[in-house]
């Protein structure tokens, strides 16, 4: 009887056991799951400061929306590209459509998504505040260190009017690999053959003369704090610190103002299927010389390294949403939202997208 009563207690003993192990294996299972979801549902991006004020707002948003959590690094444009080509983020970001020479450094193919329009404004701190006008020539021979003082003849003979001091010009221009800078050059080298020849164009430059700071945050500091300071910063950084910003002439001889409209107006071109366009030293007659679409990057190819397919959906879906919905929040940020035509080239690039062969879209 003993004997029994003791062999029934150990297959109790034994089924607790076993009925414990199973439930904590289904327990460790069950969080598995939700820390693979809560991991899908978390999304890393990194690149061009231009648009972080916009990027940083339709990301807070789309969290509300969906529960999709947005981590964007601001870092440049350049450092963006470095980071999808090391695929340590799921987008990158860039201002400056990325070259030919340099899609070849990439492990596999991407694609360039337009979200907005953006300007690249020349701002600086002159005693008084006077309103400037300038031409492209000038603002290159500043930065190439030609044009020293805001008294030169140059200037005034654009600003009769203004009471320019005899004040050393101190440029300031970004320290880190930059989309602001890329869209800057384009313009410069379309204007200035010295320029085009060197420094040229691309997202770092070697500065013929000049401070760095890094990021438009700390070109925007740099210039308010330094009297005679000129740098160039994207419109709402200029906005948003309440500085001074030049007017430009543009091919069609006008002096225009950045603000929705012209940098609207300078998006009037044709854009080929992959998006990749300059549009600085704009035809258009009302439109501003130093606008920009900015773009986000991520593989065409998305079932890479392991990557979970339902991650994959929602960073397209994402970006979907940034070229739809997410648009209306372009414009009171001082943005301009896409054009149709834009828009629609954007949905043909994110349908081309594929997981295992498939359109993720």
């Amino acid at each position: 009887m003993k004997s029994r009563i003791k062999t029934t207690a150990r297959v109790a003993a034994g089924a607790i056991i076993l009925f414990s192990l199973a439930a904590f294996t289904d327990y460790k299972i069950e969080k598995s799951k939700k820390a693979l979801v809560a991991e899908d549902n978390e999304l890393t991006g990194a690149g061009a400061t231009f648009p972080f004020p916009f990027y940083s707002k339709i990301f807070d948003e789309y969290n509300k929306k969906t529960s999709i959590k947005v981590n964007y690094q601001s870092i440049g444009s350049g450092g963006g590209q470095k980071q999808l080509q090391a695929k340590t983020v799921d987008f990158g970001a860039s201002d400056a459509p990325v070259s030919d020479d340099q899609l070849k450094s990439f492990p596999s193919p991407i694609v360039h998504v337009p979200t907005c329009l953006g300007a690249d404004v020349v701002t600086y701190n002159i005693p008084g505040e006077p309103k400037l006008q300038l031409t492209g020539d000038v603002v290159a021979d500043i930065f190439l260190g030609k044009i020293t003082k805001w008294n030169d003849a140059r200037i005034i003979k654009l600003n009769p009017a203004a009471k320019l001091p005899d004040l050393p010009i101190s440029v300031i221009h970004r320290s880190d690999g930059s989309g602001t800078t890329y869209v800057f050059a384009d313009y410069l080298s379309k204007i200035s053959e010295q320029w085009k020849t060197k420094p040229g164009k691309g997202t770092s430059l070697e500065w013929p003369t000049g401070l760095g700071a890094k990021g438009n945050e700390g070109v925007a500091g740099l210039v308010k704090q330094t009297p005679g300071a000129i740098g160039y910063v994207e419109l709402i950084y200029a906005l948003q610190n309440k500085m001074a910003m030049a007017k430009l002439k543009n091919k069609s001889g006008n002096f225009v103002e950045a603000n929705l409209s012209s940098v609207s107006a300078a998006a009037n071109v044709k854009i080929p299927d992959d998006a990749r366009v300059s549009i600085t030293d704009t035809d258009a007659k009302d439109g501003y010389p130093i606008s920009s679409f900015t773009y986000l990057l991520v593989y065409k190819n998305q079932s890479y390294d392991g990557r979970a397919e339902a991650k994959a959906k929602n960073t397209l879906k994402l970006i979907w949403w940034t070229t739809h919905e997410g648009q209306q929040f372009a414009s009171p940020l001082m943005y301009a939202p896409l054009p149709k035509e834009a828009v629609t080239v954007a949905e043909k690039i994110l349908k081309s997208v594929t997981f295992n062969g498939k359109s993720i879209l």
